[in-house]
């Protein structure tokens, strides 16, 4: 899912597995009498709900409650909850984006959640690391997403596969016409720029010792962010991208070249498996190419979680709901119903989720990537980076020039937007 730009990875003992499927932490009974005849308000991702039918109706006759459950966008949950939250007619549990978490709980609209090391522990750790906020834990990952390489089988086969970028650059200088191409990428947005400039050194935010973000630490215009930008600035300045995936409609143009097998391979994420299988293409997915240097290429993780409205008025039996909704078994079932690939680390060599290509590319991916940060200051990142990035592609600006401009204007907002914390 491309998440604000659009908008790892997966052995408890099956003791733990098994208790967790069955009602999640335990709680005394009076806890349980306290929360008979309760409702619980479920906000979950549009077309979702079905991956989690079963294990409402589990829980509901467990605790003996109601839990109701709502389909909305779940990039947008957080805008809703800013005006239902306090109406009181908000959710007990939503679904979210993890790179939302540091400006949601700055605004005061999550719940801490209080669970064991052992619940935690569940999951991958950059999974786990998006729902952190200063040490502390606001959500539950329920799935994670990464871009891969789609590619088209009828026009070039998997042992063709170029290993490389550059390899890729190659391929596409002997296949690019001006109709047809050969690799295409949004790399005119830094949420796929990223994955070039991180493997030569640039990165968003440095980190402290404690492994939190350093928003005064910015590396969009170190030297190896600036190598990175050069090399994709090439891609545009021979040709081998067409100027109409530059900009808003971008997006549109390179998925219309694949679907309509006017490109070779193209970068995207599993948000567009089923698009394309309906679209008839015969693609292959795999991860991202290596670079030069022998670093794969990286990429932003996505993480859907479910966390704790602060609204809530049955916080304790919301947080519960949480852990049953993403434990081990209702993630495995989810992902058989939604095909969402699933956080939990034990998880990762199941076969029935491993038979999947597109779930072993996000698996496969998902080892030389990190989430995307979750700090309100990433979002004075993304505009002026993708400008910075948007120059370098159509030749107005070199690479260094841009990106000392974008991280110059991004310190600005940040200092302007954020020094109050």
């Amino acid at each position: 899912m491309k998440m604000a730009k659009k908008c790892s990875v997966f052995m408890l003992c099956a003791a733990v597995s098994l208790s967790l499927a069955a009602c999640g932490p335990k709680e005394s009974s009076s806890a349980k009498s306290s929360s008979k005849g309760s409702e619980l308000v479920v906000w979950e991702d549009k077309e979702k709900s079905i991956g989690i039918k079963d294990a409402v109706a589990a829980f509901e006759k467990e605790h003996d409650v109601k839990v109701k459950v709502v389909e909305k966008p779940y990039a947008k949950q957080i805008e809703d909850l800013r005006m239902d939250g306090p109406a009181g007619t908000g959710p007990d549990v939503l679904t979210m984006p993890g790179d939302q978490i540091g400006t949601a709980v700055t605004e005061g609209l999550l719940k801490e959640l209080h669970v064991k090391k052992d619940v935690q522990s569940l999951y991958t750790d950059a999974s786990i690391q998006s729902q952190m906020v200063d040490q502390k834990l606001y959500g539950l990952p329920k799935a994670v997403e990464t871009t891969v390489l789609f590619y088209n089988k009828d026009l070039i086969t998997e042992k063709e596969l170029p290993k490389t970028l550059e390899e890729w650059y190659d391929y596409s200088k002997k296949t690019a016409d001006g109709s047809k191409f050969g690799f295409l990428a949004l790399f005119d947005q830094i949420y796929y720029a990223e994955s070039v400039m991180s493997g030569y050194g640039g990165y968003i935010f440095g980190k402290d010792k404690d492994g939190s973000y350093n928003p005064s630490d910015i590396g969009i215009n170190n030297e190896g962010a600036v190598k990175g930008a050069a090399l994709i600035q090439k891609f545009y300045k021979d040709g081998l991208f067409p100027a109409g995936i530059i900009g808003e409609q971008g997006i549109n143009v390179l998925e219309s070249l694949f679907t309509e097998g006017k490109a070779a391979a193209i970068i995207s994420g599993p948000w567009n498996v089923e698009a394309f299988s309906n679209a008839g293409i015969n693609y292959g997915i795999t991860k991202l190419p290596k670079l030069e240097n022998g670093k794969n290429m990286s990429s932003f993780i996505g993480v859907k979680s479910y966390n704790v409205s602060a609204f809530s008025k049955n916080a304790e039996l919301a947080q519960e709901l949480a852990v049953f909704l993403a434990n081990e078994k209702n993630s495995k079932t989810r992902y058989e119903e939604t095909k969402e690939v699933p956080a939990v680390k034990s998880l990762a060599n199941d076969p029935a989720i491993m038979k999947s290509e597109a779930a072993r590319a996000v698996t496969e991916q998902s080892r030389f990537s990190e989430p995307t940060p979750n700090i309100p200051e990433m979002n004075e990142i993304w505009t002026p980076a993708d400008s910075a990035l948007q120059t370098v592609a159509t030749g107005k600006a070199d690479p260094k020039q841009a990106l000392d401009q974008a991280a110059e204007t991004a310190k600005g907002q940040i200092k302007a937007k954020h020094s109050g914390k």
